[in-house]
């Protein structure tokens, strides 16, 4: 019998960035990527906020040759920075496109990836290096 699972701790994790051009980036991840906005702050000396919903969250762990080898698979050099923001979305290539069109640099087109998901790598407002995904299923959902 499996061991019972201890209760979580964490409710919600975010990612807070900086933004040099707040506007931009609110317009690239509300608007470009679609996530929806649920709140906005701001205070003295012009200082804002804008909190996006991004869905369900985790948080990948990896070493530095896993880091390595997703970086060859889905680019084929190594160009990933130290932390990588990554979004799952309903169709890659449509959505790729949509955020080149809005200000992002696309550093890989879509690309099928061993673990069966359709990755792109691109730069992104608020100097994000950004992964979009497509989880294209179980090898038996007949999709090949």
């Amino acid at each position: 019998m499996p061991a019972e699972q201890p209760v979580p701790v964490v409710r919600q994790l975010r990612l807070v960035v900086e933004a040099a051009d707040h506007d931009a980036a609110v317009a690239f991840f509300r608007d470009a990527l679609r996530m929806r906005e649920e709140a906005a702050f701001s205070g003295e000396g012009d200082a804002r906020v804008v909190i996006l919903d991004a869905g369900r969250a985790t948080l990948e762990i990896a070493n530095p040759a896993q880091k390595r080898l997703i970086d060859e698979v889905e680019v084929g050099r190594q160009v990933s920075p130290r932390i990588r923001v990554a979004f799952e979305v309903d169709d890659a290539a449509a959505t790729t496109a949509r955020l080149v069109a809005a200000g992002a640099s696309e550093v890989a087109p879509p690309t099928r990836t061993p673990w069966r998901s359709l990755n792109s790598r691109l730069d992104a407002p608020a100097d994000l290096h950004i992964t979009v995904f497509e989880e294209l299923g179980a090898p038996d959902d007949g999709d090949d």
